[in-house]
């Protein structure tokens, strides 16, 4: 059978997401050797473990967010994101841990001062695409929904649910194509993103319906009030007047295809992972001896069955 009817998995996981979870579930008790907390740290290792053990990926690539005030959006829109505290020290150094740990397991580590996590796995399945790969995309997040094509799936680790691109209109009342347009029209208050005035998500997801994408919308804006829509007149004032914040609403919410992700081979196969340096994160983050174990085990340097 033909490898563009069967792709193979190219897990791409949304990190920060899980580390940040951590850092607001798990009990502060955890410290390093230096007296930091590294509860966010165990909780992230505690979820790779799972999801390394369930799925056994042959090709895998973790994101994380460095651009937490830098990124390309910020410059376009200097109010993006402009309304999250900053990570405080003790969560930006668990950052730099869970890196070094994706690191030291031989894992594909994506990380870039300019682009967002999505941005970056956008950029790599957009790139394996082409060499027969399809994309695993674990995070729950319904920004990433917008990349996913034929053979895609989006899975929510921690409530074990998954959806390909067949499945988005289910849960966002709009088609995968059309999610970054949605999120321009309706704003998004997670990332500071006003969106048109009076749209809300019933109203965009109307309007797409029928237009299909933004542009089209833009440019038959005379046709919305004779839609019926309540509220239909106001919005095509509403949109009339704020066209050109629509635009860059979506020029935010689009997620990029092209940021640089470095010397990283484009299929991120598993690496040779480093035990020196595992062993030495292990002891620095004090981990336990069952999670040492099963580190590495994951990292395929040790036989499970001992």
């Amino acid at each position: 059978m033909p490898e563009a009817l069967h792709p193979r998995p190219l897990y791409l996981v949304d990190a920060s997401l899980y580390v940040f979870r951590a850092w607001h579930s798990v009990p502060d008790e955890f410290l390093d050797a230096d007296g930091w907390p590294t509860n966010a740290v165990h909780g992230f290792a505690r979820f790779l473990l799972e999801l390394l053990e369930k799925e056994r990926p042959a090709h895998i690539a973790i994101a994380f967010d460095e651009a937490l005030d830098s990124c390309f959006r910020n410059r376009l829109y200097p109010a993006y994101k402009a309304n999250r505290d900053p990570a405080p020290e003790e969560l930006r150094r668990q950052f730099t841990h869970c890196k070094a740990l994706c690191a030291a397991l031989g894992l594909s580590v994506l990380a870039h001062g300019e682009y967002e996590a999505d941005d970056l796995i956008g950029s790599a399945l957009h790139a394996a695409r082409p060499q027969g790969f399809r994309g695993v995309i674990v995070s729950a997040d319904k920004d990433l929904s917008q990349l996913l094509q034929e053979h895609d799936e989006q899975w929510d680790f921690a409530r074990g649910q998954r959806w390909g691109m067949a499945g988005v209109k289910a849960r966002h009342g709009v088609e995968a194509r059309q999610i970054a347009d949605y999120l321009a029209l309706t704003g998004d208050a997670v990332d500071n993103i006003p969106g048109v005035t009076g749209i809300g998500a019933k109203s965009a997801a109307v309007l797409l319906a029928h237009f299909g994408d933004l542009d089209t919308l833009l440019s038959r804006m005379d046709e919305v009030a004779f839609l019926r829509l309540r509220g239909a007149a106001t919005m095509a004032v509403r949109l009339r007047e704020q066209r050109e914040h629509a635009l860059l609403w979506r020029q935010l919410t689009t997620i990029a295809l092209d940021a640089p992700l470095g010397e990283i081979t484009a299929d991120h196969g598993r690496g040779q992972a480093d035990g020196d340096m595992l062993s030495a994160l292990s002891d620095a983050l004090r981990f336990g001896p069952m999670t040492r174990r099963r580190l590495r085990v994951a990292a395929g340097l040790e036989d499970p069955a001992y």
